[in-house]
């Protein structure tokens, strides 16, 4: 029986894929939780075989989370579900090799399939995913939302950033929008953790 624990912040979604694994005859999921530093203490308690992260956080702060699960649970593997819209990084490092990437819109029973493949000793990284990841160090944003992008992450108000480049506040809330759009983000924080990510962003 291979054990999985799934690892997702928004209980709807979690419980729709803890149904759909639970009618695999070889899966258990032996638990379900949010992101937070619970996986690491629950995962060494309960010993899982692969880790099944579905997160919009960047692919940089899941590899710390992938490093402390190799270090509790030797061989535990971790499955990340991406959005290949998103730029990806794929990181480098000790623990690379112990992560493995599905698009989130995968057909349900490629989520499965691929979980046995990783058991298997399989590196699985989705050919959307490595196509997003050659095109992750190419920013698409021009230099002026850019320099929007770089004065939000500093902290500057819609107003500030107006004022400081003599633009309306309406022009500055569409380069915001307009960023937020080819970044594949859900908010401003989000564009700006998707543009340090992928190197745009100090």
């Amino acid at each position: 029986m291979i054990r999985v624990l799934l690892v997702e912040d928004m209980r709807l979604v979690r419980s729709a894929l803890v149904a759909l694994l639970e009618h695999e005859t070889d899966i258990e999921v032996i638990g379900e939780l949010g992101l937070d530093r619970e996986i690491i203490l629950f995962a060494a308690r309960q010993r899982p075989d692969v880790v099944v992260i579905n997160t919009d956080l960047a692919v940089r702060q899941i590899v710390d989370i992938a490093g402390e699960l190799q270090n509790e649970v030797p061989g535990c593997s971790v499955l990340i579900l991406a959005d290949p819209r998103k730029p990806v990084v794929l990181p480098r490092g000790p623990h690379t090799r112990s992560l493995n990437f599905l698009v989130k819109d995968a057909p349900p029973e490629l989520l499965a399939a691929t979980i046995r493949r990783v058991v298997d000793g399989e590196w699985v990284i989705d050919p959307q995913i490595a196509v997003a990841a050659v095109k992750g160090g190419e920013n698409h944003l021009t230099a002026r939302e850019l320099e929007v992008l770089e004065l939000t992450a500093a902290g500057a108000s819609v107003q500030d950033i107006a004022d400081g480049l003599h633009l309306s506040v309406g022009t500055v809330r569409n380069y915001l929008s307009a960023i937020i759009a080819k970044t594949g983000a859900r908010n401003r924080i989000d564009a700006i953790l998707i543009a340090r990510e992928a190197g745009w962003l100090p």
